[in-house]
């Protein structure tokens, strides 16, 4: 078989969506033929990448038992070479990179695979840029990157095995989903990618049950409902189980404690009420209902209590038994061994285009009195309309934001007015006399930091050009934006050699392109 015509060889998977809707539903229908054959004693070639010669780096910098064992026995079914990468031992003791690292290691094998967890968010996103870069460049093939869990992020192939086990739960029907998911929801990464992993069904509806504190973030949210779910909130299971809408799919996490401040961990025991079942709850519970875990449960205070073991609620014992077989078919498909006979739609990489300025119209009549002082401005650039719609305090610190970002330290004036189009909303004014033109990259940086700020060219004491701006879809290589997720790999306190870059998301923020941390337009400079 020629493996070059797959079409997902040499693909990452750093995020769930970096598999179509229908590319995931092809990995369940290979993971449930895989795991028949394997039970069944049935022929694997079909699955068995068999190629010595590709290497898998299992390359973990944070404690991890199932995933970490099921791709380590799941990379031995496909005959490759397994290396174990032991942070502890490496020269990160001597402060080198994780993207050097890499670079190193890349050059041991004809193919690489890399499989790596780390606290640092969106590490996985920036090692398929760089290190792919790196590989064409150097004339290697090239390097697939699986995300196995980056922080508070995501942990895609952990969706991919819960969804394959809801799939199990529900015989292989897509059509509708009700699901509740119990627990530390804010620092559980492993529900975080059920954001995006839950659109292999028609209808969902999810339950989030948390206290407050520790539900599920706000723009997750707010995206599962754009995803078209059904969205209701309860701050603990007594209260869920006191309405009659119950799921018979349940999906627990554990509290994240060492993700905890100390003010959180200090109410550790108010949330462990809140979210661990307890036997009095059990008649409540419906007929047929399966409770799912990606596990480890705490040994002492479980949100799963053992007596719930050898009942048929337990759902999570096969579900992590269902690693290993989608982990198995996750290195096949990255390998090139399965994908030639993949026939929905695929992935499709999103293109951004410099739309976001406008011309607009030039209305004649009236002069426009753009002043310095006393003296119109007859030569040079007024930015007008900023802050439309905020307090007059906000904009005039929206104004010195702008100064200080596009260096304008030139002769020119400033001011708050009141709108003449919008009674009693203000706007602010910067007028920058014999500034004859901005550049491409200021008038981007001008459309990041004022989105909505219009930019009036002035000649002969008139307006010859007028260009409305609005956020961009892409803000990226330019000087002092950064992401402000501490945890994300393109903060700088990582020493990585990663320059911020961010998108336009559909709610008018700019959403990191690794971490996908949402900032305002204000926030990310």
């Amino acid at each position: 078989m020629d493996i070059s015509q797959s079409g997902l060889l040499g693909r990452s998977i750093t995020v769930v969506r970096d598999l179509s809707v229908d590319e995931q539903v092809y990995l369940y229908e290979k993971t449930r033929r895989l795991k028949t054959a394997l039970r069944e004693g049935g022929d694997l070639t079909e699955f068995r990448l068999n190629r010595p010669e590709l290497g898998v780096y299992l390359f973990f910098m944070e404690d991890s038992t199932r995933t970490k064992e099921s791709f380590r026995n799941a990379a031995k079914f496909h005959s490759v070479k397994v290396n174990d990468f032991v942070a502890e031992h490496s020269s990160f003791n001597k402060k080198e990179s994780i993207t050097d690292t890499i670079k190193m290691l890349v050059g041991y094998s004809s193919q690489s695979v890399f499989v790596v967890r780390s606290k640092l968010e969106g590490v996985c996103r920036w090692l398929e840029a760089a290190i792919g870069d790196y590989a064409t460049k150097a004339g290697l093939p090239p390097v697939s990157f699986i995300n196995a869990g980056d922080g508070r992020h995501e942990h895609p192939t952990q969706e991919f095995l819960d969804e394959f086990s809801f799939l199990e739960r529900l015989d292989w029907k897509r059509d509708q989903i009700h699901l509740a998911l119990v627990g530390d929801l804010f620092h559980g990464r492993t529900v975080h990618s059920k954001v995006d992993g839950l659109r292999v069904f028609g209808q969902v509806k999810v339950d989030l049950v948390a206290p407050e504190e520790i539900g599920m973030p706000a723009h997750y949210v707010e995206q599962m409902r754009r995803n078209g779910y059904q969205i209701r909130v309860f701050p603990s299971i007594r209260e869920y189980l006191a309405q009659p809408e119950i799921a018979k799919i349940w999906y627990f996490t554990r509290l994240q404690l060492e993700r905890m401040g100390d003010k959180l961990r200090d109410k550790e025991a108010q949330f462990r009420e809140a979210v661990t079942f307890q036997r009095d709850y059990l008649p409540r519970v419906p007929d047929g209902t399966k409770f799912f875990h990606p596990l480890p449960r705490h040994s002492v205070t479980p949100t799963i209590p053992p007596f719930l073991d050898r009942t048929p609620l337990n759902g999570w014992d096969e579900q992590s038994m269902n690693g290993y077989f989608t982990r198995i078919t996750e290195l096949a498909l990255v390998g090139g061994r399965l994908g030639h006979d993949f026939k929905g739609t695929p992935l499709t990489v999103r293109e951004f285009e410099d739309n976001f300025v406008v011309e607009a119209a030039v209305r004649k009549g009236k002069k426009q009195d753009y002043k310095i002082g006393i003296k119109p401005v007859e030569n040079g650039i007024v930015i007008d309309h900023i802050g439309k719609r905020s307090s007059v305090e906000e904009i005039w610190s929206h104004i010195g934001k702008i100064r200080e970002i596009l260096r304008l330290n030139v002769v020119s004036s400033q001011g708050v007015f009141s709108s003449q189009q919008d009674s009693g909303l203000y706007k602010g004014l910067i007028s920058l006399p014999d500034v004859r033109d901005f550049d491409e990259r200021q008038i981007k940086m001008l459309g990041a930091i004022a989105p909505g700020c219009t930019v009036n060219i002035i000649r002969d004491s008139a307006v010859i050009k007028k260009y409305r701006l609005e956020m961009p879809p892409r803000v990226y290589n330019l000087p002092g934006i950064s992401c402000k997720n501490e945890d994300c790999i393109s903060s700088p306190g990582h020493h990585e050699p990663v320059q911020a870059e961010f998108y336009r998301s559909e709610e008018s923020t700019f959403v990191c392109r690794y971490c996908e941390r949402p900032h305002e337009f204000k926030e990310i400079w």
